[in-house]
């Protein structure tokens, strides 16, 4: 008889519906009863109006570029982690990980300022006439930061168990390191990244206190959906808030739904390789 060190299936299966369920699906049960409850024509009424719309493009923009510059720095900076050798290396993969250690609401109080129009680096952007507090600017440097650890972190042990002997077969057949990277290491990664952009850009269309300080809250402008939906709680206004809200919930779910079909494609396309 095999000894096990967990509890068994049964036992530890309860344990995960029961945590899933209080934790996860009662919550999204809750507010999608809530959403449900208006009726049609209330609910689209709400989530089409003008101050929402303005709140969901603000919002997805600037995921779309925090998200894309992540994309890039984020598989960078995993990079040199991994290839290169380096004074501070230690205390530079330990950065990497400060957004989730640091209060949300401290990040964004340290980013306004640092680029308000009299902060360190607001001040030098400002002789240039590029503005970052108060703009959407802002607002995608504070989501970058939040979320660049999801790329970095998933990249990273893919960097890691490559196996160097892929890179130098390509390279002993003639291919450049442009080549090599795109055709043979690139693939490889394929999976990782979009596993990081997807988490990425769902923390991105999520946050909230790193945002609200640096991005002046101005409806039309550079208001995020999140707040709108804490200004509707704050109001009272919970069928709203609930409604709002879920249109954030099912922007999630479909592109978590896309990304999971295109991961599984790109494994296929590893495999076969």
């Amino acid at each position: 008889m095999t000894r096990r060190v967990l509890p068994g299936f049964p036992l530890a299966l309860g344990i995960t519906l029961a945590y899933v369920s209080l934790i996860v699906a009662l919550p999204l049960a809750a507010l999608t009863y809530k959403a449900a409850s208006l009726g049609f024509d209330d609910y689209w009424r709400i989530v089409s109006s003008g101050r929402a719309v303005a709140s969901y493009r603000v919002t997805v923009l600037a995921a779309l570029g925090a998200t894309a510059f992540n994309l890039v720095f984020g598989l960078a900076l995993a990079w040199v982690l991994v290839r290169y050798r380096f004074p501070g290396r230690r205390f530079v993969d330990a950065l990497v990980d400060l957004p989730f250690a640091l209060p949300t609401a401290v990040a964004g109080i340290a980013l306004t300022t640092l680029f308000a129009p009299t902060g360190l680096f607001g001040s030098i952007l400002g002789d240039y006439g590029i503005k970052v507090a108060y703009t959407p600017l802002g607002i995608m440097i504070a989501m970058a930061f939040t979320s660049i650890p999801f790329i970095v972190r998933t990249v990273q042990p893919v960097l890691e168990d490559l196996d160097p002997a892929l890179e130098e077969a390509a390279q002993s057949l003639g291919g450049s390191d442009r080549s090599v990277f795109l055709r043979v290491i690139l693939p490889l990664l394929t999976p990782a990244l979009l596993a990081g952009v997807s988490l990425a850009f769902a923390r991105s269309l999520g946050e909230f206190g790193a945002i609200i300080f640096i991005a002046g809250n101005q409806p039309f402008e550079t208001e995020i959906t999140a707040l709108l939906t804490f200004i509707r709680l704050e109001e009272y206004d919970y069928q709203a808030a609930a409604a709002i809200a879920s249109v954030l919930l099912i922007a999630a779910f479909v592109m978590l739904a896309v990304t999971n079909l295109l991961q599984a494609r790109a494994l296929r396309y590893t495999a076969r390789s």
